[in-house]
């Protein structure tokens, strides 16, 4: 029987590796798997490459998990936010590695790694910085940067529903980049809101198929009362 709800954070989080990638969902605070990222500071890995749309606030989350010395590169669109005083603090005193993607071409990244793609040509960015060292090519006269595909070994993300085969659906805005961080990589956990009987979720719904997830974890908060 698949079965992929795990019972503990402990459970969720277990054989992370150190030096690993880690894809974090979220827009901001929306949709961002804050009960997991708390669990990846308890499990203990370290010299982490995170990818995800901005660097922290304040000082928790994601921000205290650089805050502790766990994230030696940042991979992100918005490394400056309302409160970045932690990622500010680390970068100014060479303590972690930034690299700056565009939002789209952060969010194509991964999708081209869960379709199997290496990589692929875009015109953000020809003539910025950010193409600095990176092949360019000419298609019908104008200018494309190729980008690679951004697989995690490890990504984290948040669900509104899921079922014990790992379908998931995401509230609003709350969807943004987590079905793309679940298809991109080799290890996906999800927190989710709410737990559905197998065969609950109208498969019409379903936004992310359980073939992408490995495991689940009920992590209940806010509004109890579902759609």
């Amino acid at each position: 029987m698949i079965d992929k709800i795990v019972q503990s954070m402990a459970e969720a989080m277990a054989d992370i590796k150190d030096g690993s990638t880690v894809l974090i969902g979220g827009f901001g605070a929306v949709g961002q798997p804050n009960a997991l990222i708390d669990g990846l500071i308890e499990q203990g890995a370290t010299d982490l490459t995170v990818a995800a749309n901005n660097a922290g606030v304040g000082h928790v989350g994601l921000a205290r998990l650089m805050e502790l010395g766990r994230v030696r590169k940042i991979i992100c669109s918005f490394p400056r936010s309302s409160d970045p005083v932690v990622f500010e603090t680390l970068y100014r005193a060479g303590k972690i590695e930034l690299e700056i993607v565009p939002q789209g071409t952060l969010a194509e990244r991964m999708r081209a790694a869960g379709a199997g793609v290496p990589a692929f040509y875009t015109a953000t960015g020809v003539g910025t910085k950010m193409a600095m060292g990176k092949e360019t090519r000419e298609f019908d006269g104008r200018a494309f940067v190729m980008e690679r595909a951004l697989v995690g070994d490890v990504g984290l993300v948040e669900a509104w529903e899921a079922d014990r085969w790992g379908n998931l659906t995401f509230r609003e805005s709350g969807r943004n980049f987590n079905p793309v961080i679940a298809m991109a990589s080799n290890l996906t956990i999800v927190q989710t809101q709410h737990l559905r009987e197998l065969g609950e979720i109208d498969p019409d719904h379903v936004v992310t198929p359980g073939i992408f997830v490995d495991r689940v974890l009920h992590v209940p908060y806010g509004d109890p009362t579902g759609f």
